[in-house]
């Protein structure tokens, strides 16, 4: 071949498409492929696979294959899990501000925890995460409740809560939370909790109701208590590696399939938190009670007011946004 043929064939090479290369997109979470983390995640990779044409391909890796929940946010900032979904309260750890969210009974009501999440105080929430950490909160996810459970006795008012001992999230404001409450907690990882329980080590602990059937406490800890002290949701988490790395339309299908299949993950838990109280009751043989909240809001008060001075001017000016968002 001579150097002019060469050179044309180069040409042509250089002049042709490049056929755009599939992306991965690796989601996690903690619980089963079947639990309501994954009903989301299911939606999302639906959505993810139509917006882009199967551009992106996402692989969902339940069960805490590709990291445990503690440690998924810290992995996302270093690029090294691509997303997760990260209960607020151990997304506080590395910002702080989301204990905003984490304060027991900030939220007057479900409607009123849906409102903060699709106003203002979500994007707020967003833009300042992002801004602070590199991280990207996708989607808030459904709301939920997380209710309390006990292997010693059934809890009628606070003073019953009195010595037991109470699995807590490495979390300040729900370990000031239940000293407030009487109980004894006990700081503890997640992945530690099922042995703990199954060896009394503790006595038991709260989890979004659906995470007590999913994970089958009802078996080691008979007492269900309905409080709804924490409200919250399972927000959906990418790092910023990931995100820097799709083009602008992909970027832009990604947030939208996120955005749809949080509003399809709300409609989904609002009939699902009776729903799952229901079966624990009654095929999951928990004892449940439904206490006078008039004592733990009392005490809620205190934590919040404590938090809110020690935490700054950014933290209560969330939280008055959030209890203007009820009126």
């Amino acid at each position: 071949m001579t150097s002019a043929s060469r050179l044309a064939c180069a040409a042509i090479l250089l002049a042709a498409p490049v056929a755009a290369q599939e992306k991965t997109m690796n989601v996690g979470f903690s619980t089963p492929l079947d639990s309501d983390y994954g009903v989301l995640a299911s939606r999302f990779e639906e959505l993810v696979e139509e917006y882009t044409d199967g551009a992106i391909d996402v692989k969902l890796r339940c069960c805490g294959q590709i990291a445990s929940e503690d440690d998924a946010f810290k992995a996302m900032q270093l690029g090294t899990v691509d997303a997760y979904f990260v209960s607020q309260n151990n997304v506080s750890p590395h910002w702080p501000l989301m204990d905003v969210f984490v304060l027991p009974y900030t939220f007057e009501d479900t409607d009123h925890l849906v409102a903060v999440a699709g106003g203002p105080v979500g994007d707020t929430i967003r833009e300042q995460l992002r801004e602070a950490t590199s991280v990207h909160l996708l989607t808030f996810g459904g709301p939920s409740y997380r209710d309390f459970f006990n292997s010693e006795r059934p809890v009628e008012t606070m003073a019953d809560m009195e010595g037991l001992k109470i699995r807590v999230p490495k979390n300040e404001v729900m370990l000031a939370t239940f000293e407030a409450f009487g109980a004894e907690p006990v700081p503890l990882a997640w992945s530690e909790t099922p042995t703990a329980l199954q060896t009394g080590t503790i006595d038991g602990g709260d989890n979004g109701t659906n995470v007590i059937q999913e994970m089958k406490f009802y078996e080691f800890a008979p007492y269900l208590t309905v409080l709804d002290h924490f409200a919250g949701f399972a927000p959906l988490l990418a790092s910023d590696r990931f995100m820097s790395g799709l083009d602008d339309a992909q970027r832009e299908a990604v947030m939208r399939a996120a955005r749809e299949a949080g509003e399809f993950h709300t409609e989904y838990m609002i009939g699902r938190i009776e729903e799952v109280r229901e079966w624990l009751s009654t095929e999951g043989g928990m004892s449940i009670t439904r206490p006078d909240r008039a004592a733990f809001i009392e005490a809620a008060q205190t934590v919040q007011e404590s938090f809110a001075a020690e935490r700054g001017e950014d933290f209560k000016a969330l939280l008055d946004e959030i209890r203007a968002a009820a009126d």
